[in-house]
């Protein structure tokens, strides 16, 4: 660069005023590099002028340039026709024969004799000449200036040439020119201050209008925003959070040991995504496997159960886990096995897998938010208790519950929070009281109850972040820039 720029100041002090094209052409350099060399010369002061030059200039596309070397497409069809003429079924399989065929028949050199079976297209004319071939030739060396407007309206339309704006600027001698360059101070040092050298000195001219350079960093998607909300929340409420580091299940804790029978319709394929390898699990605490095979096939603690014929095979499959509560299983067992009971509040919120069907509010991956309350003595009364307040901590008061089954919990209670965007309720949770066929066959005392509930972390980040439709959140359609400009979530508490 240095270089360049030295070989411009003596051109133009050897030539006087010059255009940077004409530079470019003279050194052989790309005109970029020519102009990275002008901004260079310009931060040394007014050692030359430069005055921006705009030109309109007519260039051939890539199908011009092939045109212009080949022919044009109605020649290549009027060589194409043999002097008994040709049927046009064969001759519009040529390459661009369409607009060839079209304009051949404009121009009068073909016709098409319908007398014949089928019609044959014929040479009209014994010679001619290829015009837009000649005319193009003309425009790419730059001598257009006889062909007539018309002509060039029409290769504009068929996008054979387009009209560009080529900028360059026009160079000449500023007030302070000269062929050696002096370097410019940056900065301005405690010696210069004291010496007063600075007052002789040529400083870079600072730019304050330059941006300064973004720090690179991450940004948190919406979900983890909302996600670190509802942790805060269950933590404040006194909650211990849970291990959900495990994606894949089997089928005893996801569902067996929740009290789901194995013809439940959430075990077929069309609802679970069942893993082909490794396909099943063969770990099982075995004594409290086989309390839970007695409960579904048999009953048990003032159960009848379900009355069939339990199979270790159907325990066994493996899964991607449909929800968190086989987690809560898992922990409830290890609690059950404690020498002595102690009340717990336990929370997990990460990802669960089904097989659903698309739309507007649902995905086959999704966030569960849980939280599990063990003791002494709980009633459905409690659970509501606790609704009262972790949805007063979201900020969601517009709530409706509605009695729902579970195999799993008795009462059960389906959650619905109205949303705006979407002007309808919408299912954002289930909870209830866990039956003891889930909870006694694991170990826990009587009088120990649980309630538990579970939420959709998405749906209520669509109702804070006003989301309509779930696929604007999450999948492959998501704007990045909408993961950068979300604001921070804060709900009101």
């Amino acid at each position: 660069m240095a270089q360049l720029t030295e070989n411009i100041l003596k051109y133009l002090s050897e030539n006087g005023n010059v255009n940077t094209l004409i530079l470019a052409a003279h050194f052989e350099e790309d005109h970029q590099k020519i102009i990275g060399a002008l901004k260079s010369l310009q931060a040394y002061g007014n050692l030359i002028e430069a005055e921006p030059v705009s030109e309109k200039r007519i260039e051939l596309t890539e199908e011009g340039k092939h045109i212009a070397e080949n022919g044009s497409y109605e020649v290549h069809i009027y060589k194409a026709i043999p002097e008994n003429g040709i049927a046009q079924s064969e001759l519009m399989k040529l390459a661009n024969a369409k607009i060839g065929f079209s304009k051949a028949m404009s121009a009068g050199w073909i016709l098409v004799d319908k007398s014949s079976t089928p019609p044959l297209v014929k040479k009209k004319v014994a010679e001619i000449f290829d015009t837009v071939q000649e005319h193009l030739k003309k425009l790419a060396s730059g001598d257009g200036s006889t062909i007539p407007d018309k002509d060039k309206q029409e290769y504009k339309k068929r996008k054979l040439i387009q009209e560009v704006v080529v900028k360059s600027f026009s160079l000449s001698k500023g007030a302070e020119f000269s062929l050696t360059l002096s370097k410019l101070e940056t900065d301005l040092t405690t010696e210069m201050l004291t010496s007063g050298s600075w007052k002789t000195l040529k400083f870079k001219e600072y730019n304050f209008d330059a941006l300064g350079v973004p720090p690179e960093c991450g940004y948190l998607h919406p979900l983890l925003k909302v996600r670190s909300e509802f942790r805060q929340i269950f933590l404040e409420m006194g909650f211990s959070e849970m291990p959900t580091n495990n994606y894949i299940e089997n089928s005893f804790w996801n569902f067996d040991a929740l009290f789901q029978p194995q013809q439940h319709p959430a075990r077929d394929a069309h609802d679970t995504f069942f893993i082909s390898d490794p396909k099943i699990s063969t770990k099982f605490p075995q004594d409290y496997m086989e309390r839970v095979k007695k409960v579904h096939s048999k009953g048990g603690y003032g159960s009848q159960g379900y009355g069939y014929d339990w199979k270790i095979e159907e325990a066994q499959k493996n899964l991607l886990r449909t929800h968190t509560t086989a987690v809560s299983a898992r922990m409830l067992y290890k609690v059950a096995q404690q020498k002595e009971f102690k009340p717990i509040k336990l929370f997990s919120i990460d990802k669960v897998f089904r097989n659903e069907t698309l739309d507007a509010t649902h995905l086959a991956e999704f966030h569960q938010v849980e939280g599990v309350i063990a003791d002494y003595n709980l009633t459905l009364g409690d659970l509501i208790g606790v609704f009262a307040e972790f949805f007063r901590k979201l900020g969601i008061t517009q709530l409706e519950f509605k009695p729902a089954y579970n195999p799993y919990t008795e009462p059960s209670m389906e959650i619905f929070c109205f949303h705006p965007g979407l002007g309808k309720w919408i299912e954002i949770g289930n909870s209830g009281v866990f039956r003891p066929e889930m909870l006694l066959p694991m170990g826990l005392p009587e009088d120990v109850c649980v309630i538990a509930w579970g939420l959709s972390l998405e749906r209520p980040t669509m109702i804070k972040y006003g989301f309509n439709n779930i696929r604007d959140l999450v999948g492959p359609k998501v704007d990045l820039d909408m993961v950068q400009r979300s604001p921070i979530c804060r709900l009101n508490k």
